[in-house]
């Protein structure tokens, strides 16, 4: 989707941490707690604030998930101010992290929760090949429907490494 105007993505810091907030409490059912904001500032490259013709619209906050053998990239915030979507700036944002992954190449998968009736997130999500994995039944505490599903991109998979070793 091509957009009438400029998008970029720049670092979170100290200085704009409070856009950060700003937007997430806007975009976001869930409140998310200083330490939330705290951890933001330590991930580098994972959390980045999203600007069209520089106005802050959006950001993508993800971390580093390690655990039954696996290294995994948990997209926790990804979201844009309802008047900028449809521009292509969530597409900037996810690429950024897809990119990331490829350039790292140890990633197992990406994965993030969606609330079960965000069906514009999760066709968004699924258009860049995310599929449903699991549901989880009561994930969110303070807001209906309470359910979540579970989105993920396998990075890694068993056929990819065949392909390798039978390469010529």
């Amino acid at each position: 989707m091509k957009s009438r105007g400029s998008i970029e993505l720049g670092d979170v810091t100290v200085h704009n941490i409070k856009q950060l907030k700003r937007i997430n409490e806007v975009v976001f059912p869930v409140v998310y707690n200083d330490k939330f904001y705290k951890d933001i500032l330590e991930v580098g490259e994972l959390a980045k604030l999203a600007y069209f013709n520089d106005i802050v619209v959006g950001a993508v906050c993800c971390r580093e998930d390690r655990g039954d053998g696996k290294r995994r990239l948990y997209i926790m915030t990804l979201g844009c101010l309802a008047p900028y979507r449809r521009l292509g700036i969530g597409t900037v944002m996810l690429e950024h992290i897809l990119n990331i992954c490829q350039r790292d190449g140890n990633y197992d998968n990406v994965f993030l929760h969606v609330q079960i009736n965000n069906e514009g997130a999760i066709k968004f999500y699924e258009k860049f090949g995310f599929e449903i994995v699991e549901q989880k039944e009561n994930y969110y505490k303070k807001i209906e429907p309470a359910d979540a599903f579970v989105l993920q991109l396998d990075l890694k998979t068993p056929r990819s490494a065949e392909t390798n070793f039978n390469s010529p």
